[in-house]
């Protein structure tokens, strides 16, 4: 810098020279020219130093970026799980879980770094991520058979269940993998994760409605509506900003156990129309009985959180209320998938309607 002064003064004095030695060659030029020329050539000059100025702080502009992006990295790869009472407050979700916690990770790529470490979300986004892959292979066999082997109709009836299992356990997963991220992101995907859940109790009533009452075209298509209602509304609930809070988990049990729940309604009609005997032979009444205990029992551990609320920091990696209730959904999804593949099997291969169906078309 000192060397781009010099330099600057020595051709202020050379141009100086310069026109004094002009001005006494032709005294009668206009003088006011005379000083336009020389601050044009001092701005020009000026202009020359500030650049120098400019390029210097753009490198050490940039040199301060890379030690701060250095800084980031050497902090992400050593990251150390912490006590439940060091995290932020939007991160103190379950105060029965003591160690192990991530602590906020406000970048995309650590939070995905963080699924192959232990932690107290391993467990949920593993039984999650595993079980949204299970559930997208399941679905790509189903679609792919042969139309001779499953119509164009079964399909579609059983791809709303599909897409809803899918969803669900995929925002879940996404959801516990991005929750520290910052309280933006952790509130959007809470949100995601919550309507994921509704998605796949209305996608799980489809396939059974439909073939429950295959030969009923009227009160099918009357529960059917009363479902997407009542699944609009739960994602309505869901969207609430104060839904994800803790203190509203039983609340939250007690929406989506409720809509689990209205299907009792139907099944009960169904049962009046074709007997007990029907329900259980044909409409796979013991599969779906076995859906239902799995569902509300996993809703009420995650609302009571039991076992750790009688063991305190005694599972705060494995084993606890969260990881059981993920399971419990996967388990009750895939028995809801045999019962309504034995109602569908029963309705396309044996079953015949006594009363004539309106058809579907397309």
């Amino acid at each position: 810098m000192a060397q781009s002064r010099a330099e600057f003064d020595a051709v202020i004095n050379v141009s100086g020279t310069q026109e004094s030695e002009s001005i006494e060659q032709e005294p009668y030029e206009d003088s006011n020219q005379l000083k336009s020329s020389e601050i044009n050539m001092t701005e020009v000059l000026k202009a020359g130093v500030l650049s120098d100025e400019i390029d210097l702080g753009a490198l050490a502009h940039n040199a301060a970026e890379q030690a701060e992006e250095f800084v980031r990295k050497v902090w992400e790869a050593s990251w150390k799980v912490c006590h439940y009472r060091n995290l932020p407050k939007w991160l103190q979700d379950n105060d029965f879980l003591h160690r192990g916690h991530r602590p906020p990770l406000p970048s995309f790529r650590a939070c995905f770094k963080s699924i192959f470490r232990v932690h107290t979300e391993t467990g949920n986004i593993w039984t999650h991520l595993l079980g949204c892959i299970a559930f997208i292979g399941v679905a790509l066999y189903f679609v792919s058979r042969p139309t001779v082997e499953i119509q164009f109709q079964e399909k579609l009836v059983f791809g709303t269940f599909f897409m809803g299992a899918i969803i669900c356990l995929g925002f879940s997963f996404a959801f516990h993998t991005l929750s520290c991220h910052s309280v933006e992101i952790g509130r959007l995907f809470s949100k995601l994760d919550y309507c994921g859940i509704a998605l796949l109790i209305m996608g799980s009533f489809v396939p059974w409605l439909y073939y429950g009452f295959y030969c009923h075209y009227q009160p099918k298509v009357i529960y059917l509506s009363v479902v997407c209602v009542l699944g609009c509304l739960s994602i309505i609930v869901s969207l609430w900003d104060k839904f994800s809070e803790p203190a509203l988990r039983p609340l939250r049990a007690g929406v989506f156990m409720s809509f689990g729940l209205s299907g009792v309604i139907p099944a009960i009609h169904y049962s009046i129309m074709e007997g007990w005997l029907s329900q259980i032979s044909r409409a796979s009444l013991g599969w779906l009985i076995l859906m239902g205990l799995l569902y509300i029992l996993g809703a009420l551990l995650y609302a009571l959180r039991v076992p750790e609320r009688w063991f305190p920091g005694k599972f705060d990696i494995w084993f606890q209320s969260h990881q059981i209730f993920h399971v419990l959904v996967i388990a009750a999804a895939f028995v809801h998938y045999h019962g309504i593949s034995e109602m569908a099997m029963y309705r396309v291969t044996v079953g015949e309607c006594t009363v004539p169906i309106e058809p579907i078309t397309f």
